[in-house]
């Protein structure tokens, strides 16, 4: 038996893992607003992933990275990388930053496997000023959590739906609830502190009801 036949049942299952995770990236791009200008397969099955990106008999997680666009004024292009190392580190994340400035951009989303090193952490917390890197555990990503029954249609307001909400009901920002930068919904969302998202929930009384929540 060759080796990748003892390793069958292994082997489809993180070629499966890595179809999911990438199906739920597309599609936090298109939630956030952003059009993949990258070749991608189409994903309604993994054949056209596993046929795109297979090398041999691994996935290249390399070859999966993205670059994504907006038609929003004053928003940056998107650089999304997979890294193929278990543990991002310094001399990987320079790399990207490298990448991001040939495609004129500064934000980037990273998505590890393991870890990001301390020293990584480190130099992602200063270059905050130049560029904005989010980062992802592959495992947060192998479902969409905005596709959970329990989870309620998050909707994050543009400046100007912002604006009004607050004149409407004669409110500052310090007045509405929070939400963190770090909660799961946010995350995904990729919200910034001072954005404000809309929530809107299924209520037995009222048939719906919303509230808004402050990024801080």
């Amino acid at each position: 038996m060759s080796d990748l036949a003892s390793r069958a049942p292994e082997f489809d299952s993180e070629r499966n893992r890595l179809y999911r995770i990438f199906k739920t990236v597309v599609e936090m791009l298109n939630d956030r607003g952003y059009q993949i200008s990258s070749p991608i397969p189409r994903l309604d099955t993994p054949h056209e992933f596993y046929t795109q990106y297979m090398r041999g008999s691994t996935i290249d997680r390399e070859s999966m990275s993205l670059v994504a666009r907006t038609d929003r004024p004053h928003d940056d292009v998107l650089l999304v990388f997979f890294s193929s190392e278990a543990s991002v580190g310094v001399k990987s994340l320079r790399g990207y930053t490298e990448r991001m400035v040939g495609q004129g951009s500064h934000h980037g989303i990273v998505i590890y496997q393991k870890s990001i090193t301390s020293s990584g952490v480190r130099v992602i917390n200063e270059m905050s000023g130049k560029f904005h890197l989010e980062s992802f555990h592959e495992d947060d990503l192998l479902v969409n959590i905005t596709k959970h029954v329990l989870v309620p249609k998050h909707h994050v307001l543009t400046l100007e739906e912002k604006r009004i909400l607050l004149e409407r009901y004669h409110l500052k920002d310090s007045q509405l609830p929070r939400i963190q930068p770090s909660d799961p919904v946010a995350k995904y969302f990729g919200l910034k502190r001072g954005q404000v998202v809309k929530i809107t929930r299924a209520s037995e009384t009222a048939g719906r009801y919303i509230t808004y929540r402050l990024c801080m």
